[in-house]
């Protein structure tokens, strides 16, 4: 729960609230036999992985190895984990998926390794797997982030010069190529990116349209570029389109216009920042640390 809505769980659904390093807890999800996990848990902070390495490699690494290892245990057909564009660092993009990892930080790190292991695990075992790569990144909240601050009248935060360039994702359109994969057995044992390659945007213009489509009067503030952040990042999607039938249907704009409404609907929130830092120095952002919300 550290992020998210109660709310959004369907009444429909059965809801275990424990924490994923609890190994022992873990049990009570296979007191029926579960043919298919999708292990979308972790703490995706891909910036401050650089700077509470602790807290987000348990929370991405270990956290897969003690679900992994009770699916084993517990004989479920397919595993699939959702990975993160941060496994190809800093290299020409648009990223396919025959490109060797590079990840620039521990976070990264800590998802290739993720993966290496289910490989290793799966193979061994016996048990089917799909590594899904959706567009994770430092900049996956940073439209929500940005409308939240212009609804209360506040500028958006900008890191860097702000020219990193992004593909982004409106869920409904990732959702349908993971229930392909849970049902395809052509996506089996494979690394396959999934979110649009189209429209790429850079953060000053995404800026600049959600100040338009709201009316409001932009100014960003800029601040020091995080330490380790990869600059221009999007994934090709046509392996996906090959293998999970992808289509982006949710265009950009008229995904930001849904989002706006959504939030305006929720109500604003004030900026919150939950997590520890573990290495505090000049080089961790400000926001972060409080000293600029």
């Amino acid at each position: 729960m550290i992020g998210g809505y109660r709310d959004n769980v369907p009444k429909s659904c059965e809801f275990y609230e424990f924490d994923l390093m609890e190994l022992d807890k873990i049990d009570v999800l296979f007191k029926r036999p579960i043919d298919i996990v999708i292990h979308a848990a972790c703490t995706a902070h891909e910036g401050l992985s650089v700077f509470s390495p602790a807290l987000i490699t348990k929370n991405t690494f270990q956290i897969t190895m003690n679900l992994l290892s009770k699916s084993i245990k517990y004989k479920v057909k397919k595993f699939i984990y959702m990975s993160s564009m941060a496994r190809y660092g800093n290299q020409k993009y648009p990223f396919t998926e025959d490109l060797q990892p590079l990840p620039q930080d521990p976070y990264g790190i800590a998802k290739v390794a993720s993966e290496l292991a289910i490989r290793n695990l799966c193979e061994t075992h016996g048990m089917e797997f799909c590594i899904l790569v959706p567009h994770n990144d430092p900049y996956r909240n940073v439209v929500s982030i940005m409308i939240n601050r212009m609804l209360q009248g506040k500028q958006p935060v900008i890191y860097g010069d702000g020219q990193q360039e992004r593909c982004f994702s409106f869920i409904s359109d990732v959702v349908n190529p993971i229930i392909r994969a849970c049902l395809t057995d052509t996506a089996n044992g494979r690394v396959i990116n999934i979110g649009p390659d189209e429209e790429p945007v850079s953060i000053n213009e995404l800026a600049h349209r959600l100040a338009k489509i709201m009316n409001f009067d932009l100014d960003p503030i800029y601040v020091s570029a995080r330490p380790r952040e990869v600059k221009n990042a999007t994934c090709s999607a046509q392996l996906s389109r090959e293998i999970l039938g992808y289509e982006t249907k949710v265009l950009l704009d008229e995904g930001l216009e849904t989002l706006i409404s959504y939030i305006k609907d929720r109500g604003v929130l004030p900026f919150k920042y939950d997590f520890e830092i573990e290495i505090e120095s000049e080089l961790t952002p400000s926001t972060w640390t409080g000293k600029l919300i």
